[in-house]
């Protein structure tokens, strides 16, 4: 699993949409602080991204296909898919754990997007870890 936490890193996917996502997590965790509950955090994003006219899609039903035989085995619901680009798993809670981080691993190395962010808003500090995963490195799209 590649991940980065470099934000000096001027080549990664999306960087502007990113950026603007990444400076949302930083208001938001300063005007309402640690300790919401998940929903609030999620309601805010949601808000502030319709008031800046970002298209998203909340618990959007990413297929999970069989490499062998292409048929659905299961599906994932990430907590929001931003602008068909960027998968957003928001958390709400005292420590991270690497369960919260492989969640988002798999979302993305069983999808098509290349680029998550997890981000704890409840954490002594906000937690915010962008994984990458390009498509050239997933068994599922080599197979097409």
């Amino acid at each position: 699993m590649r991940t980065q936490n470099n934000t000096d890193n001027k080549n990664f996917p999306h960087k502007d949409l990113s950026y603007k996502l990444v400076g949302c997590f930083f208001n938001i965790r300063k005007n309402y602080g640690p300790g919401q509950k998940e929903i609030i955090y999620t309601n805010l994003i949601a808000e502030w991204l319709n008031k800046n006219k970002i298209i998203f899609e909340k618990e959007k039903i990413i297929k999970i296909c069989s490499i062998d035989s292409g048929k659905m085995v299961g599906i994932y619901k990430p907590d929001f898919v931003i602008n068909d680009k960027i998968i957003l798993e928001i958390k709400s809670s005292r420590f991270s754990t690497q369960q919260d981080e492989k969640q988002l691993y798999f979302y993305l190395r069983n999808s098509r997007y290349e680029v998550g962010y997890l981000v704890n808003f409840s954490t002594p500090r906000l937690l915010i870890k962008r994984i990458i995963y390009t498509n050239d490195r997933k068994p599922f799209l080599r197979s097409v």
